[in-house]
């Protein structure tokens, strides 16, 4: 009752999983990942132990195919499974059960996987295996293009309500956490992918300091400081100290302010606040 994508930056290693469906909060049980290890989607009738023990299985050096054979083989309900696993060296493995609700399948390649069951037709997978092929984007956009080109064939055939997005580093590291480069989720919403390519280009303007950009994507709340910055950068100097003087009369921003300005998180900041 889902379609997703895994896959593997070439130039970066980045791991990533991207999963759309017509469930509640599709992103807080079916994909999983582990930086320089592997991700993880169980889906159909999910079993989230597939997630943390097939990444145990990586971690410890377990080829991909007998990390998955291993977990169906102890699993009674196998048969109702969909699961996907993608190493940290792009191998996959990958397991649709009989009892997966038709229309059900997968394809896959060299450092990438699709699948779904639940779907409107088979064709939603073929577009989504030539979405992944055609496209070159890092790795999150190019998932997101796959989800996408899933939904314009069909996708779920209940309809659509959530969507998630999880990418993470291609090296082991002690602290795995740190190496969570996106993780994104739409829980209950119309258009769920439409709003995570745009969280997805918000927080790519939030990485690339684009203040024209969050000056029309961030909160209300915070958008006159990017209208500021972005004033700044055009060298309106005495533009940019308007757009900031009602919020510098509050105590508790003018703090804020200086205290982001100290820590270097925006440029031109600093001039702004002499």
């Amino acid at each position: 009752m889902t379609f997703s994508v895994l896959g593997r930056d070439p130039v970066t290693g980045e791991l990533g999983v991207g999963v759309a469906s017509c469930v509640l909060a599709v992103g807080r049980a079916v994909p999983w990942g582990r930086a320089g290890v592997g991700v993880v989607v169980t889906q159909s009738q999910p079993r989230r132990g597939y997630g943390p023990h097939a990444l145990a299985g990586l971690e410890a050096g377990v080829p991909v195919r007998t990390v998955l054979s291993t977990l169906l083989g102890r699993d009674s309900g196998a048969a109702g499974r969909q699961v996907a696993v993608l190493a940290g060296d792009g191998s996959v493995a990958v397991h649709t059960g009989d009892d997966c609700l038709a229309t059900a399948g997968d394809r896959y390649g060299d450092g990438w996987s699709v699948q779904g069951n639940l779907l409107r037709s088979p064709g939603v997978l073929d577009a989504m295996a030539d979405a992944w092929v055609r496209s070159a984007a890092p790795v999150a956009e190019r998932l997101l293009t796959v989800l996408e080109a899933g939904e314009a064939a069909g996708g779920d055939l209940r309809g659509r309500q959530s969507a998630s997005l999880l990418v993470v580093g291609g090296r082991r590291v002690a602290e795995p956490w740190d190496a969570v480069t996106v993780d994104l989720r739409v829980d209950h919403a119309e258009n769920p992918l439409a709003q995570l390519r745009q969280l997805l280009a918000m927080q790519r303007a939030y990485e690339d300091g684009d203040s024209a950009a969050l000056a029309e994507l961030a909160p209300d709340s915070t958008r006159a400081v990017h209208a500021a910055l972005d004033a700044a950068r055009r060298g309106d100097l005495d533009g940019a100290r308007a757009a900031l003087a009602e919020l510098r009369r509050n105590p508790e921003w003018e703090r804020w302010l200086r205290s982001g300005a100290m820590a270097g998180r925006f440029p031109h900041l600093t001039q702004l606040l002499d």
